[in-house]
């Protein structure tokens, strides 16, 4: 049986995908008071590839919990010292290159995204280097956005000794009418090979990216969509096209209205006519 295109990691990918948010917060900052992140020069929302990654990481653990090679490096409340140890603990390693393959195979973050794991008091317990096959470029909304600090009230303080005085407290949150936002993603086929990336983890990644917003749901977050996730498959490890062209082909067009608050205010094209020796999947449309 044939491996789809966009399964194979011994091709390289390029994809485009595309999300949106409707009075939410997408990626507060906390350098600005969690306020939404924006460029101060065209005023564009942006999203981090850390917060998106993040999101992937979620996604993947939940998708696929206790299933052997799936765990997560980089997780909540875990030490990454500790983490990577564990291919020392658990006798499956007695050097750095023997614990580097051993965490490949065991966390998924790790095989696909990469890490560090040279930290740690003992020297002779690390886990060397991997530089991961998937990188995430930063996502830009299409138009800028506006930011607007929204009074809220509480109906209880914060502290007992305030119960006598007061009976409410006032707050405020920070959001987005509507964003647009656009990112792009690049898997790189020699370093998957290196990291021992199968066609079950881009399986997991494509399913991580179609589900990854309908699971992060949160007061700041409630009406995010993934709105597009088109995949550019090479026939080869390298490439034939360089990105830049594939990824042009998918156009996002405002259609002039004043203040875009919907995805129906936008037209999204994308030229099928790929160069030969590159597949074009779209994953959502």
């Amino acid at each position: 049986m044939t491996t789809p295109a966009h399964l194979d990691p011994a091709r390289k990918h390029d994809f485009v995908f595309l999300f949106d948010i409707v009075d939410g917060n997408p990626n507060g900052d906390p350098d600005n008071g969690g306020a939404p992140r924006t460029d101060p020069i065209t005023m564009q929302g942006y999203v981090t590839d850390v917060a998106l990654k993040r999101k992937i990481r979620n996604t993947v653990a939940l998708l696929n919990a206790g299933r052997p090679g799936y765990d997560i490096y980089v997780e909540a409340g875990v030490a990454l010292n500790a983490q990577h140890e564990r291919a020392y603990d658990t006798g499956n390693a007695a050097s750095e290159s023997e614990a580097r393959d051993w965490m490949c195979k065991t966390f998924y973050d790790v095989r696909m995204m990469g890490a560090v794991m040279t930290t740690g008091k003992n020297r002779d317990r690390t886990a060397g280097r991997v530089q991961g096959p998937l990188q995430l470029t930063f996502s830009r909304s299409i138009d800028p956005v506006t930011t607007i600090e929204v009074p809220i009230t509480r109906v209880t303080p914060t502290r007992v000794e305030d119960l006598a005085t007061k009976q409410t407290e006032m707050g405020t949150k920070n959001i987005v009418p509507y964003g647009l936002y656009r990112g792009a993603g690049h898997f790189s086929a020699p370093l998957a090979a290196k990291t021992g990336v199968t066609s079950e983890d881009l399986q997991a990644l494509w399913r991580a990216f179609e589900m990854m917003l309908e699971h992060d749901r949160a007061a700041a977050r409630a009406s995010m969509a993934l709105r597009g996730l088109w995949v550019f498959s090479h026939s080869d490890a390298y490439g034939q096209t360089p990105a830049h062209k594939l990824l042009d082909r998918v156009h996002v067009t405002p259609l002039g209205h004043t203040a875009a608050r919907s995805y129906s205010d936008y037209k999204v094209t994308v030229d099928t006519d790929v160069p030969e020796g590159v597949t074009l999947t779209a994953l959502v449309d």
